[in-house]
């Protein structure tokens, strides 16, 4: 029986006719096809977010809600918060007062030693300084590529004036601000987004104006805010990070939620890493290449050690 020229055949009667089943997939245990279509879209919903094993709490969390350290070639611990450093890697999510704890009582050292299986390690009595410097300039990064971008604003007229006409996704203060001008950009904000009565209010930084001047080349930053929800998204991975090491996890939530509850963080990691899998213990990181332990920075010396974050600048 002919199929009319204008008749679409069914994906059953294409496979009939071809003999195999046109749709690309692979079975599931409960015997239903889970098509390439499938699989790419729970991974765009961050259902297979890589994540990844605390080794100092054991606890799992996705993996840009934790903090990677990774040793040098002369075997000295450094923090690598972007998580591109080659080599082996561990895992922490605690915060600075509990990692400082973990070191005074030699449990750090322990944990590094199994993760790392054994190699030899110098861990730095400024670990906790050296990750909190580097977070901090990972968000002030970010903050400086969206300026550049033109997504940042600065200036209390001008965010005032944004936020009331509702183009203001994220804002945040210094830690140094006066809490009157804070109230009066955050009434404008929850004006403009209509959530008045809602208790929204920014983010204060832990930052002052004269480390957020500095970071962004401007005089007298007290206010930021983002002009688009994607900036605010590229912003809530690193300055989650950070806030959570410095004990203030109640600042951080979704652009514009105001609860202030800490976002699922989705995991924008590569969802092929292969120590991501199912049943991973996400203790460690296998090697970039055989042998390969330790990070090189740009413009140094194979070898030279670091102690600085591994990468300051994030990319797009």
């Amino acid at each position: 029986m002919r199929t009319p020229r204008n008749d679409r055949l069914s994906d059953k009667d294409e496979a009939t006719q071809t003999g195999r089943d046109k749709t690309p997939g692979r079975d599931t245990k409960s015997g239903k096809r889970q098509t390439l279509r499938d699989t790419q879209r729970k991974e765009a919903d961050g259902a297979h977010g890589p994540e990844r094993r605390c080794i100092l709490s054991g606890e799992h969390d996705a993996r840009d809600g934790l903090i990677r350290l990774a040793i040098s070639p002369d075997g000295l611990v450094l923090p690598d918060v972007l998580a591109r450093a080659p080599g082996r890697g561990a895992w922490i999510g605690v915060t600075r007062s509990e990692l400082e704890t973990a070191i005074a009582k030699g449990r750090l050292k322990g944990a590094l030693a199994r993760a790392f299986k054994g190699a030899a390690l110098s861990i730095p009595q400024d670990l906790p300084e050296m990750i909190e410097s580097a977070l901090i300039r990972a968000v002030t990064d970010r903050l400086g590529l969206e300026m550049r971008s033109g997504k940042l604003l600065t200036g209390s007229d001008r965010i005032a004036e944004h936020a009331r006409g509702g183009m203001v996704t994220w804002l945040a203060h210094a830690a140094d601000a006066a809490p009157d001008g804070n109230r009066k950009l955050d009434q404008a904000w929850r004006v403009g987004r209509e959530a008045e009565g809602s208790g929204l209010t920014g983010v204060t930084l832990p930052l002052d104006r004269a480390a957020l001047s500095v970071a962004l080349g401007r005089e007298n930053v007290v206010h930021l805010a983002l002009t688009e929800s994607s900036a605010a998204k590229r912003l809530d991975v690193p300055l989650s990070r950070l806030l959570h090491f410095l004990s203030r996890p109640d600042d951080v939530g979704p652009p514009g939620n105001p609860d202030g509850n800490k976002p699922g963080s989705p995991g924008d990691g590569d969802p092929g890493d292969p120590d991501a899998g199912p049943g991973d213990t996400g203790q460690i990181d296998e090697p970039g290449s055989p042998g390969a332990v330790g990070h090189e920075e740009e413009g140094h010396a194979p070898g030279e050690t670091q102690r600085s974050a591994m990468t300051t600048t994030i990319q797009d």
